[in-house]
């Protein structure tokens, strides 16, 4: 299993092979047995086979070819509808309409969404994860229904791999790692830590696409610009309470 999760990369590009509802189910059921805060379970996940379904959540991800050309979509929700609706039913009072609830059921949807990620990849199949999920959060839970108390939180797609794709890098685990305490950088060794990454030829060559003078000015300035993250931020801010979470 060590050796599957070292060697894994992200799969964008997916055969014609199905998958069937029997191995779906198995998957889930499987990544439902992750750990998850008091045992609420406060999570939903959207399985999204239908064409017609996929090409209206595509431009929720920037139209990414994966999300109509993936056999299967998978939205993971935090979900407080269905546990307040069990206590109002069974006589208790929730209290769940609050900023901490949300980030409860958003790490439990979380970590049920990369259990489920590598259950699918231990069977063959290979995943794309979607940080676009939290962008247009609103606009994903108008075409999938999704009631009070429900948000979106990320997007999988999932299929059997046309080809198996290159790894892309990652950072030195020395750079994420610290002993008994946090131990900030300096500026040597923030350096040395994104040396690596920044002389990669692909690196180098997106920064020349981009016109830059440094890679991280592709990130800043073209990738997560200021203005957009404050953008999104505002949108997700708003629509957390219109789901009815006070934040």
């Amino acid at each position: 299993m060590i050796s599957l999760l070292k060697n894994r990369a992200t799969v964008r590009q997916y055969s014609d092979k199905n998958i069937s509802e029997q191995l779906l189910i198995d998957l889930l059921e499987t990544s439902f047995r992750s750990s998850n805060t008091g045992n609420m379970q406060v999570y939903s996940v959207v399985v999204t086979r239908d064409e017609e379904m996929k090409k209206q959540l595509a431009p929720c991800h920037f139209n990414q070819p994966m999300i109509v050309q993936a056999p299967i979509v998978l939205t993971f929700c935090a979900d407080f509808n269905r546990f307040t609706k069990w206590c109002e039913y069974n006589k208790a009072i929730p209290g769940y309409d609050n900023f901490l609830s949300f980030i409860t059921a958003t790490i439990d949807a979380t970590i049920v969404a990369q259990t489920f990620a590598i259950a699918a990849e231990s069977k063959g199949l290979g995943i794309c994860y979607l940080g676009t999920t939290n962008y247009f959060a609103e606009k994903i839970s108008s075409i999938l229904h999704l009631p009070r108390f429900v948000v979106p939180i990320t997007t999988i797609t999932v299929g059997y791999p046309a080809s198996i794709p290159n790894q892309t890098d990652r950072l030195p685990t020395r750079s994420l790692v610290h002993y008994e305490q946090y131990t900030d950088y300096t500026e040597d060794a923030i350096r040395n830590m994104y040396a690596e990454k920044e002389n990669l030829p692909e690196m180098k060559q997106f920064v020349l696409d981009n016109k830059k003078e440094t890679l991280a000015q592709v990130f800043t300035d073209v990738r997560y610009t200021k203005s957009n993250n404050e953008t999104f931020s505002a949108m997700l801010l708003s629509f957390l309470q219109k789901q009815g979470f006070r934040v």
